[in-house]
């Protein structure tokens, strides 16, 4: 792989990773809520996550949708209900209390994190869009390869922005009625991420 394609595979990387979608929304939800140290496994589940997607769709995932085309009806559906899902509990998490040893709301968990990847429609964007345009032609799985770790080495610095903007946050809302407007604003934001998938291009 060429550094011209590194370079633009790096900077495509970073700019679709740092860029709103729902992880990362739901991310800076779960930094404002639970602080980085909860927050962390959630964060690992979605770059970990991303990067076995990504090499999944190199291997060639990418041509089931075109062998069964009522597959991605199906993928549809699943992330509609699993990011509405995903709306109510951002929408209705509690706070941890500080002098509590346990959290009252639950983070999610680095394989619900993971998990979430194949069913989140920015995420299937990113990962075809890496895999078609930046694998050289010939490379095989090497080039698979190469494209995944990339990917995961701006991926994970890149969402963790996110997990800290939320942190920082957590000063300005510790009013109950401050975080239930951060939370359910939060969550009306991850329902317009399914914009792409609703509307029919």
């Amino acid at each position: 792989m060429s550094y011209e394609i590194i370079t633009a595979l790096a900077t495509f990387a970073f700019v679709s990773s740092i860029t709103p979608g729902p992880n990362n929304l739901m991310l800076m939800a779960s930094g404002a809520n639970f602080g980085w140290r909860l927050t962390a496994p959630h964060m690992l589940g979605v770059g970990f996550g991303f990067v076995f997607m990504i090499f999944m769709i190199g291997l060639g995932l990418s041509q089931v949708f075109e062998v069964f085309p009522v597959s991605y009806t199906i993928l549809k559906v699943f992330s509609i209900a699993f990011l509405l899902y995903l709306a109510l509990k951002i929408a209705t998490a509690a706070p941890l209390k500080e002098t509590d040893d346990k959290p009252v709301g639950t983070p999610i968990s680095f394989l619900q994190a993971a998990m979430f990847q194949w069913v989140n429609p920015k995420a299937w964007a990113m990962g075809l869009s890496a895999i078609s345009a930046f694998t050289p032609h010939g490379s095989g799985i090497n080039g698979v390869i190469m494209v995944a770790l990339i990917f995961g080495v701006v991926n994970i610095p890149s969402i963790n922005c996110w997990v800290f903007l939320g942190t920082q946050m957590r000063r300005f809302l510790n009013v109950p009625w401050k975080l239930r407007t951060f939370n359910v604003t939060a969550a009306l934001l991850l329902l317009a991420s399914l914009y792409p998938i609703l509307i029919p291009h």
